[in-house]
């Protein structure tokens, strides 16, 4: 690398060195390695046509001198340049600016065209801007939360989780533990989830009519992509997750809503619908309505079934926290009942341990797993191997089942002492029912209360809650909101409900 052989003259050094090293900037208190700093540099002047084609550069030790560094970084820096086609290096010569590119004309510092356009923000090119893309994204750093209902992520069976993980990187063939696996996700976890299912919620599962996939919204996304043309009707409830009605609009789908009531989705309303016009898919959420919490009346469920069958449209059952029920033991999901094969059933381990942990399922007919496996394969070639394994692990040793239990128990304690918070503190200004499962109370306050003004008042308390804005697709329809126990310990609770009152001037 170091053109010793051939020395350059002290006046090409000279008057090439100041300029090249005046270019140069090197910042040693940078994260990104000099190296990289010099090879990144360098790349950016040849691009610019500032160093052309065929250029001899100063040797490693004459660069190393002008730039104050050491001789071994502008050896590795020019490595690197060589390895990637923009330098060549001649035996006896030196090291050059290889000539297979085009002459470029120098480009000056300051473009005064372009001296307000930044690239890194706009780009060159132009692109539709979806406004139903347009949905904030949750980074609640509060320190107080009355969330959408979300887990406790502190008692949550990580140690076990952890090790399973490293069992799963140290043991085994690497080659294929570490390699591309199935489209449809980890066999093993497959079977686990199988066995799960059908012993928890009833089904009639084998492995084959499983595909495990990253949470609800991937499922959401292959169902929508996979299985509507632009144009189909989907039904979902007038209050309902954003999410789903974001990936119905996406996939060009026309959205047809129905009423739900204080037993579920209206199934007459429904039936209504279909008779004047046909339906591709309805979204529903069963087991606890979302955001209202109310289970799905048995009659229902099996009207519902009996109203897929005869209209030929597909059931996508979001059962997103079907395992945290303090009552009698629940509703068996419509998945279980489903003799037609009308159903898609989807859910996630987020309310079981954490959402940071991306492991979910969605379960069908084995035509259309597989139909949905291919799909998955050109967006997200497979999910993460270790992970999918270290779950099966857990699940095949009753860890996440023994953690499911003892997760009811507390969670149903912070349910009755907050809804016991909001009965004796807030029950002037809002009205609620205790719910019998899930993570969340459907609070409805009263039309006086401004709840985005509430809700950013709060925030400012260092206590985030939703306005519920985003649930409602008739903004006027309610003044309500969820208000999210789960994760929260009984001091929080109470914390979180004195800043409430305190904001509502409860004397």
């Amino acid at each position: 690398m170091d053109e010793c052989n051939n020395p350059i003259s002290t006046k090409a050094i000279v008057q090439f060195m100041q300029p090249l090293s005046s270019m140069l900037h090197i910042d040693k208190t940078d994260k990104l390695a000099v190296y990289l700093q010099l090879s990144n540099q360098l790349t950016d002047l040849i691009r610019k046509g500032v160093i052309q084609g065929g250029h001899q550069l100063l040797s490693s030790r004459q660069l190393a001198k002008a730039l104050n560094i050491h001789r071994k970084t502008v050896v590795r820096a020019y490595d690197e340049l060589l390895a990637q086609g923009w330098l060549e290096s001649k035996l006896g010569s030196g090291t050059f600016v290889a000539t297979h590119f085009p002459e470029i004309k120098p480009q000056p510092l300051q473009d005064d065209k372009n001296q307000n356009f930044d690239s890194k923000k706009v780009a060159g090119f132009s692109f539709e801007d979806k406004p139903h893309l347009h949905r904030a994204v949750l980074k609640n750093t509060a320190a107080l939360h009355l969330d959408d209902g979300f887990p406790d992520p502190r008692f949550a069976p990580l140690e076990e989780l952890s090790r399973a993980y490293r069992t799963q990187l140290i043991t085994g063939n690497p080659y294929v533990k570490l390699g591309y696996g199935d489209t449809s996700g980890s066999y093993w976890l497959r079977q686990q989830l199988s066995v799960y299912l059908n012993e928890t919620r009833g089904l009639k599962t084998s492995p084959e009519n499983i595909l495990v996939i990253r949470g609800t919204v991937m499922g959401l996304f292959l169902a929508s992509t996979g299985l509507l043309k632009s144009g189909d009707n989907v039904a979902i409830t007038d209050l309902g997750w954003a999410s789903a009605r974001m990936n119905f609009i996406q996939a060009g789908a026309n959205i047809l809503q129905i009423p739900a009531d204080e037993h579920g989705i209206d199934v007459d309303a429904l039936e209504n619908i279909c008779k004047k016009q046909s339906l591709r898919m309805l979204y529903v959420t069963s087991h606890h309505h979302y955001p209202t919490t109310v289970a799905l009346r048995a009659d229902r469920r099996l009207q519902l079934l009996a109203l897929s069958e005869k209209y030929g449209f597909i059931i996508f059952e979001d059962d997103y926290d079907y395992d945290f029920h303090y009552l009698s033991r629940p509703l068996l999901p419509l998945a279980g009942a489903d003799q037609a094969g009308m159903v898609l059933y989807c859910g996630s381990f987020t309310k079981t341990i954490s959402p940071a942990f991306r492991v979910g399922y969605l379960v069908g007919s084995e035509n259309v797993i597989n139909h949905l496996s291919r799909l998955r394969r050109i967006i997200d070639r497979q999910g993460d191997n270790m992970l999918e394994n270290a779950m099966a692990e857990l699940l095949q040793n009753g860890i996440i089942q023994r953690h499911l239990r003892k997760s009811v128990r507390i969670y149903r304690q912070r349910r009755d002492m907050f809804c016991s918070l909001l009965k004796s503190n807030l029950s002037n200004y809002l009205d609620f029912n205790t719910p019998d499962g899930g993570m969340a109370v459907w609070a409805k306050f009263d039309k006086s209360i401004d709840l985005k003004s509430l809700s950013e008042q709060a925030m400012a308390k260092n206590l985030y809650f939703s306005d519920g804005g985003e649930n409602n697709l008739i903004p006027d329809k309610l003044n309500g909101t969820r208000l999210g126990f789960a994760s929260s310990t009984s001091q929080e609770l109470e914390q979180s409900v004195e800043i409430l009152k305190n904001l509502l001037k409860i004397k």
